[in-house]
Formats: structure tokens, sequence, C-alpha cells
């Protein structure tokens, strides 16, 4: 078989996988837009606690109140975000609250498009448990047993507010990220549904990753899953998301909120591959809280949507405390790709690294933007922030917008930035040794984002090579 075939087939499978588009089938939707209401009907939907309603009524007090961002240099146009527009919450048609713990129990629409997405395969080769979303409610949630005996959590948001009250209630947007962050924020802590609890004791290692996936089907409506992670002292989890939605003519709306507690000694890796489709706008608030010698890792891959805007934030609060952001951002025709990393620096010997690496064809437009901060005090701090941009074309853009606050003398600050075209030459040589021209790119680009993808678990790594190669020939969204 030709290479030519072989790419033919390959996208028909990925358009299989990811392309796709169920009919709509809901127990329970929403009216459109947002209002006192409408949050009321959500929490009573779940029947929650009188404290989280009482957190949803706060938090749309402060969207009410605040206005979009505006006035950002080289911002992405947000005139198409209407809350008004979108439906914020629909409960699949499945019969298990909380979901199920057996694929087979699932309907056999969704237990199908999960299938297609090659979910419950991952999970029998490579995780330690997994959950599934589809549009606003989780659908599967299942955690092996050897990690539960040794009282690892791993369950869905909702089910996490009834049975863990007493950590939920303390972490749950009130030390890192409070509604009061910005206006996306504020709507996700009014209309949030969904997600992933992830609470890990003191000194445990869970050694194969937990992973959960979000799936939006439906044309026009919004989901806001909340991801809460909790790391005990000395303990370890990896946690792997996944995110993918049809192509509509209406846009759609993805504002997740992520919370990551990184306790003393312990160390939390956080990666997600984002293949939202050309119809949505992705607008994510994710932040880590790192105490004394603890670490972070961020690994993002973002691509597909017509706009995101993701800046992963880690506070480093502690002595010793250490975080490092990898990043991938992919933008073709129509798309603006905003994505960067923030890191405070609040206390002494803390070390950063950010590593963004973006691509841009057809038009496309990346753009780092980022923010490093060190505070007095957090003397003998460290940061290195290098950022890598690749162009396909004279109609592509790519810039980069770091900003840096030191307020400490004894400190290593470091920035570094390079912006480039595929090279001629650099085909050519490709060319010559038997490669037409769509292989040779391919080849130059999956070289450069292979420090990035050899960070992933080798599935995820594969994984995001193919949406990137598949972007590159226009096959996504």
């Amino acid at each position: 078989m030709s290479t030519r075939e072989e790419r033919h087939f390959e996208e028909a499978d990925v358009q299989t996988r990811f392309g796709f588009k169920k009919e709509q089938k809901a127990a329970f939707a929403a009216e459109k837009g947002l209002t006192e209401e409408t949050v009321r009907v959500i929490s009573a939907d779940k029947d929650e606690p009188e404290w989280m309603l009482e957190r949803r009524l706060r938090a749309l007090e402060q969207f009410q109140k605040m206005p979009m961002p505006t006035g950002w240099p080289g911002q992405p146009d947000l005139s198409e975000v209407d809350v008004n527009a979108i439906i914020p919450y629909i409960r699949p048609d499945v019969e298990i609250r909380g979901g199920v713990d057996d694929w087979r129990d699932l309907p056999d629409d969704i237990k199908d498009t999960f299938d297609k997405l090659g979910i419950p395969e991952a999970e029998k080769n490579a995780l330690s448990g997994v959950g599934a979303q589809y549009e606003s409610e989780i659908v599967y949630q299942n955690m092996r047993k050897q990690w539960e005996e040794k009282g690892v959590i791993f369950m869905d948001m909702d089910k996490a507010v009834r049975e863990h009250p007493d950590i939920v209630e303390e972490y749950f947007m009130t030390k890192c990220v409070p509604p009061s962050d910005n206006k996306f924020a504020a709507l996700h802590g009014a209309i949030w549904s969904g997600g992933s609890f992830v609470y890990v004791p003191e000194g445990v290692t869970v050694d194969m990753p937990v992973q959960a996936y979000f799936r939006m089907n439906s044309a026009g409506m919004g989901q806001f899953e909340h991801t809460l992670i909790v790391a005990e002292k000395d303990s370890e989890v990896h946690y792997i998301e996944g995110c993918s939605a049809p192509k509509y003519t209406v846009f759609n709306l993805h504002s997740g909120c992520v919370e990551v507690f990184v306790k003393e000694g312990a160390h939390v890796q956080y990666s997600t591959v984002q293949n939202w489709s050309k119809s949505t706008y992705n607008l994510n608030t994710k932040r880590a809280l790192v105490d004394t010698d603890g670490r972070m890792e961020w690994i993002s891959g973002s691509m597909g949507s017509k706009v995101t805007m993701l800046y992963p934030s880690t506070i480093l609060k502690g002595r010793g405390a250490s975080d490092n952001h990898i990043t991938i951002a992919f933008a073709g025709e129509g798309q603006n790709i905003d994505t960067g990393a923030k890191v405070y620096h609040n206390a002494p010997e803390t070390k950063s690294t950010i590593e963004s690496k973006s691509i841009s064809k057809d038009g496309g437009r990346t753009n780092y933007r980022g923010l490093v901060r060190i505070a007095r005090g957090a003397t003998d701090s460290s940061c290195s922030v290098e950022c890598d941009a690749l162009m396909f074309d004279n109609d592509s853009l790519s810039d980069t917008m770091p900003h840096v606050e030191v307020h400490e003398s004894h400190v290593d600050v470091a920035h570094e930035a390079t912006v480039g075209k595929i090279g001629d030459e650099d085909v050519f040589y490709l060319q010559s040794r038997g490669l037409d021209d769509d292989d040779a790119k391919q080849m130059i680009v999956s070289g450069f984002i292979e420090p990035i993808t050899e960070e992933l678990p080798i599935e995820y790594a594969v994984e995001l090579n193919r949406l990137v190669e598949l972007e590159m020939e226009g096959s996504l969204g």
C-alpha cells in the first residue's frame, strides 16, 4: 500500500473516531441561557446540598458583575460567545446517575461513542482508572481495586459532593480558583457539571495513570466539567484528560476548571490532549497550589478549536517547590490558539520551567501568553522559559507575549523565543531521500514536537502525533 493510501485510510479512521455525531437523546436539558432559575434547576436535578447551591448562586452574581475580557494585546475575538445562546446542562439518557462501572451497561449509542474513541481499550492496556463524561455528566467510572484498597479515590465530582463533602467543601473553588478569578471561572462556578475528583492518601504512589474523557455531542451546548485533585504528602499520581466534539454550524462552549493541590513532597502530572472541533470556543481555568518540595507538571496539547484561551497557572508556595509546563499548540485556517503558562514563585528555592511549541498554517494564529512572577523573599529561585514557533506560510501568525516580574535580586531568570518557517532546503533534502512534500513536512514537525511527546505515555504520544498530522492535512474539525 502506498503512503498516500495509508494516509487516506488513517484519515478515514480518525474521522470515524472523532468527527462522528450521534442523535441527541437527553433525559433532561436545561433551557438556553443563564439565570438564577437555571442554576437552581441544575442544582435540584443533581440533588445537591444547600452549600453547593449557595456557591453556585454567589458565582452567578460574580459572573453578572464582571465584564468580558477586552483590551488584551492580540486577544482572540470572543464576540460570538453569547452565554444566552447556549444550552448549559444536558443530562444524558443513562439510567444510573453517576455512571456505570461496566461499559456493557451503557446505552448502545453512548457505548459506541467511547468504543470509537478507543477509551475502553486504553483502560485495559495502560490505565489504573477511567472516567467518561458524555454531555454534562459522567456515564462511566471505574478504578482498579488495588488502588481503592490503598485509599485512592477516583470518582465523578457530582458523587464526590455527596459522598466526600468534608474534602470537597474545603477545596472546591475556595483556595485555588475562586469564582472571582475571571468571568469564565465565575460562569463555571455557577453551572459546572461532571468532571473528576481524585484523592491520593499520604505516601501512596499510583504508578499507572488515571484518565477522564470528555465528549460533547449536542450542537449549541456548553460543557463545564470540574476536576479537583488532592495529592497528600509524599504521594504521586498522573492524571490524563482527553476531549473532543463534532463540528456544528453553531458554536459550542467549553469552560472547564481544574484545581490541583500538591502537598509537601507530592508529585502530580496533569496531561491533556484537547481535540475540540472548529465550532468550539475552549476557555478554561486551570491552577495548582504546590507546597514544600512538591512537584507539579503540566503537559498540554491544544488543537481543533476555533478559539482556545488556556493558561495553566501554578503557585509555588513552599520552599523547594517546582513546576514544569510543556505545551503544544496547533492552529490551522480560521483558528486562534492563545496558550501559555503562569508561574508565581512565592517561596525560596522554587524552580519552574516553561517549554512551548507552536505550529501555524493556512493563516492560523498561535500565541504564547505567559506570566512569571518572583515575589520578594523568594531567594535562590529560578525560572527558564523557552518558546519555539514553526510557521508553514506567510499568511500564518505566531506571537510571543511574555511578562516577567522579578521582585528579588538573588534569582535566575531566562527567556528564549524563536520563530521560523519550514525551510525549503530541509524539505528538499528529505525529498531527495524518497519522501514526498507532505511526508517531508510531517517528519520535520514530528521532530519539532518530539521533546514534548516523549514526555507522554506511548499511547498518547502516538495519538498526539496522529492528530497533528491530520491537522496539517486539514482533515479535522
